[in-house]
């Protein structure tokens, strides 16, 4: 029997990675004794593997009703993303870059098609749901930073902390470390309009990580910045990814950013053009 369980498993990691063949083969060479354990092989590694997918994209459509004209912004997407992923996604404008991001972040739902955040398909999820999963799954960085102006770098990076009702004194002690962390330690005290574009990104950036969401989306996050304040922003991510294994997911239509990235997604149109692998940037576990 050892030679039979060697088999199943051999056959059934390799037609997992190639589903296309996998009825021909089964219904044309395998016994249906064998057919059964074969399929059973097969789920332990499907489950497997979703297990490790933190999002998926199933055939998802977003189309736009423009008075009389419907406008198809994305078209019958499918993409999954692991656990710990560096993605990047890139396309000129138009492409669905920010429609993209939209579903993803929970901020909009599909016209058509589902997606799933942790198993979950936030596409039947009701508004209240939406924004608690937002609150505390997801972490929003944004080309002009979102910051609310009349509040110091320390109360925005608190914000987040005290929707989820976290007290006073823990809240104020994470927003201090984190704005230490990114070398904004002696400017905590200072209104948006006080800082520097690079150290309003760096408070964005401390927000984003202040209720430790598992994914950070980040919309163009060097578009409004020099090169080596961007450089700086964009290393930071990349720290983060490898330490604390976040999901990083970047929105950019500037290539020079997509180097940072284990897969790069290339929108066209409404459609995946192609996937391209950084297998450099793979992280080892």
């Amino acid at each position: 029997m050892r030679w039979c369980s060697f088999f199943l498993l051999t056959v059934g990691f390799i037609l997992f990675r190639f589903k296309s063949f996998q009825d021909t083969f089964i219904y044309c060479y395998v016994s249906p004794g064998f057919r059964r354990g074969y399929y059973q092989v097969y789920n332990i590694f499907g489950a497997l593997k979703m297990k490790n997918t933190i999002i998926k994209l199933e055939n998802v459509s977003k189309i736009y009703q423009m008075g009389d004209v419907q406008v198809p912004a994305l078209r019958n997407i499918n993409l999954e993303v692991q656990k710990g992923e560096f993605l990047a996604i890139t396309g000129a404008s138009g492409s669905g870059k920010s429609t993209i991001m939209n579903l993803v972040g929970c901020l909009d739902l599909p016209s058509k098609g589902n997606i799933f955040l942790d198993g979950s398909d936030i596409a039947k999820f009701r508004e209240s749901r939406l924004a608690q999963t937002r609150g505390k799954k997801i972490g929003f960085v944004f080309q002009q930073f979102n910051l609310i102006p009349t509040l110091t770098a320390l109360e925005n990076v608190m914000l987040p902390l005290e929707f989820q009702d976290v007290d006073s004194f823990t809240a104020k002690k994470k927003a201090f470390d984190l704005l230490k962390l990114v070398g904004l330690e002696d400017r905590v005290n200072h209104l948006p309009s006080q800082l520097s574009g690079g150290q309003q990104q760096r408070v964005a950036i401390s927000r984003a990580l202040s209720v430790d969401p598992e994914i950070i989306l980040a919309d163009e996050p060097t578009g409004n910045l020099d090169s080596k304040t961007g450089a700086f922003i964009m290393n930071f991510l990349a720290k983060i990814h490898g330490s604390d294994s976040k999901t990083i997911i970047i929105v950019t239509h500037d290539l020079h950013l997509v180097k940072h990235a284990e897969r790069v997604v290339h929108l066209k149109d409404g459609e995946i053009e192609k996937i391209d692998h950084n297998h450099k940037n793979r992280r080892r576990v």
